[in-house]
């Protein structure tokens, strides 16, 4: 290789880092260094609330008892 080609291909090498960096920095934009607002969220605790008496009561639905809805032969 002549030392011409090589020079040639350093430059277009070396525009072609330059081109992809401007054009990635345009398409992705830059850092920002912005001040965020982050939720956060109540600790953890083992205590308990009481359950609602309207819904857990006993007279309320099992759903954990299997139901057969089928008449007997016997009847």
């Amino acid at each position: 290789m002549k030392k011409t080609e090589l020079a040639t291909i350093i430059l277009i090498a070396a525009i072609s880092v330059g081109v992809a960096y401007f054009v990635g920095n345009a398409v992705f934009g830059g850092t920002k260094n912005e001040a965020v607002n982050v939720k956060t969220i109540e600790a953890i605790s083992s205590d308990f609330t009481e359950v609602d008496t309207t819904i857990f009561n006993s007279t309320a639905i099992n759903p954990t008892i299997p139901v057969d809805i089928q008449e007997s032969a016997g009847q």
